[in-house]
């Protein structure tokens, strides 16, 4: 998978895209991860990509010139099964969104900053908005690494136990059970007994009875599906 991530604050993200699984995503091979900077794009002398909004109001917007531009470079070389812009109104990403763009091939992700971007460009080129909750960030750059993490991780071979992720919260539509490890007793506080009682089948029944209840305390809006 290739992935092209265009911001304004491309420092904002190297740091959380160049460590633990994507590091070792991207050293296999797996994984392609190229940050590119709006600004090398912009034609003003002073590399400027925002300008005031149209009827005013509060906060600058970035110009369609400088990210047209960008995407144009990255699509003349390659297809983009998705170009993604991380907004506030976007669709909720969820684990179902996750597991469909981690069988894509390449992907583009758009960081808005300031007010947001041209909506020209929404309509000219994004395929997908995503939002990662109902609160707005300073920009999308932390948004599209939580986006491309979710992603990563979910490809085959990129987590040693492929097993793992097919067992994570939402995978089912459920939150996952509770985990335990060793000593058996800490605190006096025990691992509950049929989780040492070696029966696989009593396991994950009881595991399945907890997924349940725990989604049914926490997340209800989960069973409505």
């Amino acid at each position: 998978m290739r992935i092209d991530i265009l911001t304004v604050l491309p420092q904002l993200l190297e740091g959380p895209l160049k460590e633990s699984i994507l590091k070792r995503a991207a050293e296999k091979e797996l994984v392609e991860i190229h940050i590119h900077n709006i600004r090398d794009f912009s034609t003003h002398s002073n590399k400027n990509v925002d300008d005031y909004q149209y009827g005013g109001g509060a906060g600058m917007v970035i110009a369609p010139q400088p990210l047209s531009d960008c995407i144009e470079s990255l699509t003349k070389d390659r297809t983009y099964d998705e170009i993604i812009y991380m907004t506030p109104d976007g669709k909720v990403l969820d684990q179902r969104d996750c597991n469909e763009m981690s069988l894509l091939g390449n992907l583009m992700i758009i960081c808005g900053h300031y007010k947001g971007i041209d909506h020209r460009i929404r309509e000219m080129y994004v395929t997908r908005e995503i939002s990662i909750g109902s609160y707005v960030l300073t920009g999308g750059e932390l948004a599209a690494a939580v986006t491309v993490d979710a992603i990563v991780r979910l490809i085959p071979g990129v987590i040693n136990d492929e097993t793992s992720a097919l067992t994570d919260s939402f995978q089912d539509g459920l939150l996952a059970p509770p985990v335990y490890t060793r000593p058996a007793e800490f605190k006096g506080h025990k691992v509950p007994d049929v989780l040492l009682s070696g029966d696989q089948k009593k396991i994950d029944a009881w595991r399945e009875e907890q997924a349940l209840k725990i989604t049914k305390e926490k997340r209800p809006d989960l069973l409505e599906d």
